[in-house]
C-alpha cells in the first residue's frame, strides 16, 4: 500500500471518528433538553398554586411524614394535611383583590351578589377620597368553579412530585406503580396548564400576584 493510499484511509477513519462523536453529542444535548425541559414544567406548575399554600406544603410536609419514613399515625396525619391544602387552594380562587382610588389595596372574597371585603371598614376611613370600584362584578362566576377544581388538580399532581409523599405512601413501588406516578402527575399538570391558558381569569386572589389595570 502507497504512502498515498494510507493518508487517504486514515483520513476517513479520522473523519467517521469526528461524525460519530457529532451524533453523539447531538444525543446527549437532546436528551439533557428534554429532561430540562420536562424539570421545567414541572416546577411552573408551583406558580399556578397561591405561594402561602405552597409555602406551608414544603415546610409542613418534611415535617408531618417524617422526610418520607412514615408509620400509620403520620399516614393519616399527612393526609389530612393534604387536603386541608387542597382546600385552601380552592377557596384562593374565590379570593380577589381590588386598587381602591387612593392607592390601597384591599382584599376580600367573592360571594354571588359582589366582592365582600374583610380588611375595609368605612370607619376606619379618615375622609371621603377613598373610592371603590363597583363591587357587584366582581361577584362568583361559572369560571371561578373551574380555576377553583383545576388548582386543586394542579396541587396533587404537584404533591405526588414531591419525595417525601411518595415515599410515605410509597415506600417501594412495583414497576407499574412507580410509571404511573411518574407519568400521570405530569399529564395532569400539562392538562390544566392548557385549561388555565384556554380559561384565563382576571381575578388576583390572595397569594397571587397583583397586576395593576388588570381589570
Amino acid at each position: 500500500m502507497s504512502v498515498t493510499q494510507r493518508r487517504r484511509r486514515s483520513n476517513k477513519q479520522s473523519g467517521a471518528g469526528d461524525n460519530n462523536n457529532n451524533i453523539n453529542d447531538v444525543n446527549a444535548g437532546g436528551s439533557s433538553s428534554a429532561v430540562s425541559g420536562a424539570l421545567t414544567g414541572a416546577a411552573n406548575l408551583a406558580n399556578l398554586l397561591p405561594t402561602g399554600t405552597l409555602l406551608a406544603f414544603q415546610i409542613l410536609t418534611p415535617v408531618f411524614t417524617n422526610n418520607g419514613a412514615c408509620d400509620s399515625v403520620t399516614r393519616i396525619l399527612t393526609l389530612v394535611l393534604l387536603i386541608l391544602l387542597a382546600i385552601s387552594c380552592f377557596l384562593a380562587c374565590f379570593t380577589d383583590t381590588i386598587n381602591a382610588s387612593d392607592g390601597r389595596i384591599y382584599h376580600g372574597i367573592a360571594t354571588f351578589k359582589g366582592l365582600w371585603l374583610f380588611d375595609y371598614s368605612p370607619a376606619n376611613v379618615m375622609d371621603n377620597s377613598t373610592i371603590l370600584p363597583e363591587l357587584t362584578k366582581y361577584k362568583i362566576r361559572p369560571i371561578d368553579f373551574v380555576h377553583a377544581f383545576l388548582s386543586v388538580f394542579v396541587f396533587f399532581a404537584v404533591a405526588l412530585r414531591d419525595n417525601n409523599v411518595l415515599t410515605c405512601y410509597y415506600p417501594q413501588p412495583r414497576r407499574e406503580t412507580k410509571e404511573v406516578l411518574d407519568i400521570v402527575p405530569l399529564g395532569i399538570g400539562f392538562l390544566c396548564t392548557l385549561l388555565f391558558l384556554v380559561f384565563p381569569t382576571t381575578r388576583h386572589g390572595i397569594g397571587y400576584p397583583v397586576t395593576p389595570n388588570s381589570k
